[in-house]
């Protein structure tokens, strides 16, 4: 049976840009606002009649800021043209700063039942230097009310990176988002893009030697905890792994929606230009083929080695033993085989790229 679809709708509004960040938002405008609404309900109705769907993401941008009236509306959408799962996963990314009891009483109301939250630190230097305008003491308290309020799928986001994130900063900063009510935990790498603040001002980051500690230091200490390290930058209390992100790394289909929207179906990926005023205007939003042959053994290697599953050797038609002869040098260090599966370690995972080119090396 295929699997089913996921719908990810990009929301490209922030009410201030983060100095890292160089995904496609400007900022909130309530006219803006309610044209973006109609305009994914309209393309929402172009999707496939019926399609089977069990994950939906609001990402952006700042999801929350827009009202619980327009959220319901494009869920309703999606309701009316997709056959929804009852247990289907729908999950808002959220800014602290936005969530309050009104709101997280609204989102609960009209079915959104994972939130994802972008505290980024507990450090208020840190939050400083990232340019985040919530303190840690709003962070925390934001994620204590989504609790309060019912909530029991709960992501909290760490950057890790910066000088000023010591071995000791860092380490509370783990403690703390594990002591929190959550369930599942995002850790990514400060990365420099050239369009953004950063890319002409940028901070002092740790060296390649003291990140990969750090990293070590987060997967023993989340470990610890009870977070299972199930994807390179994701860690997740047992039943808790993020569903919808899930279908990117096993190339389940899913449809994006909004300007600067990703899909991959049907074999290929696509893309929505970044435009807010040309997806707002159109009839339909404009989607090119940027990958017309996504579904390759060697792209779902390179996918599928990010998971702690690994891969299952037994899926591979053509590049089964020539994968084989290339990991052997790997193991057991950066590479292990159990039972019929594939995988990368941690240490592996800290030096995937390098890992990767020696995997697939023959493999097309």
């Amino acid at each position: 049976m295929s699997a089913k679809a996921g719908i990810y709708i990009h929301v490209p509004f922030c009410s201030q840009k983060c100095p890292y960040c160089d995904f496609y938002s400007g900022a909130y405008n309530a006219g803006k606002a309610a044209s973006y609404t109609d305009a994914v309900c309209r393309n929402l109705a172009a999707l496939p009649e019926h399609l089977p769907a069990d994950t939906v993401y609001f990402g952006g941008g700042t999801p929350s800021l827009l009202s619980s009236v327009h959220l319901e509306r494009m869920l309703e959408a999606i309701r009316q043209r997709c056959v929804l799962s009852a247990d289907a996963e729908i999950t808002l990314e959220v800014n602290p700063l936005t969530a309050t009891e009104n709101k997280l009483r609204d989102w609960q109301r009209i079915g959104i039942n994972r939130l994802s939250f972008g505290t980024q630190s507990f450090h208020p230097e840190v939050l400083r230097i990232l340019g985040r305008r919530h303190t840690p003491e709003q962070g925390i308290a934001a994620v204590q009310r989504a609790c309060d309020a019912g909530f029991r799928n709960i992501s909290v986001d760490l950057m890790l990176g910066l000088c000023q994130q010591t071995e000791a900063v860092w380490l509370a900063d783990l403690e703390q988002a594990a002591d929190l009510p959550v369930t599942h935990i995002s850790s990514y790498l400060l990365k420099i893009e050239p369009n953004t603040p950063f890319g002409s001002d940028p901070p002092e980051l740790l060296d390649d030697d003291a990140s990969a500690d750090r990293w070590m230091q987060m997967h023993e200490v989340l470990s610890t905890k009870g977070f299972s390290h199930y994807e390179i930058s994701n860690f997740a209390r047992p039943g808790f792994e993020s569903r919808h992100n899930c279908k990117y790394w096993r190339l389940h289909p899913y449809y994006g929606i909004g300007p600067a929207a990703h899909s991959c179906y049907g074999g290929k990926r696509y893309a929505v230009p970044p435009d807010l005023d040309a997806f707002c205007t159109a009839p339909l939003q404009s989607a090119e083929i940027t990958e017309p042959h996504a579904d390759t053994e060697a792209e779902r290697i390179m996918l599928g080695m990010r998971l702690a599953e690994g891969i299952n050797l037994s899926a591979l038609s053509v590049s089964n033993e020539r994968l084989l002869r290339n990991a052997e040098p790997l193991m057991p260090r950066l590479i292990r085989k159990k039972d019929n599966r594939l995988c990368m370690t941690p240490e592996g995972w800290l030096v995937s790229n390098a890992v990767l080119v020696r995997l697939l090396s023959g493999i097309s």
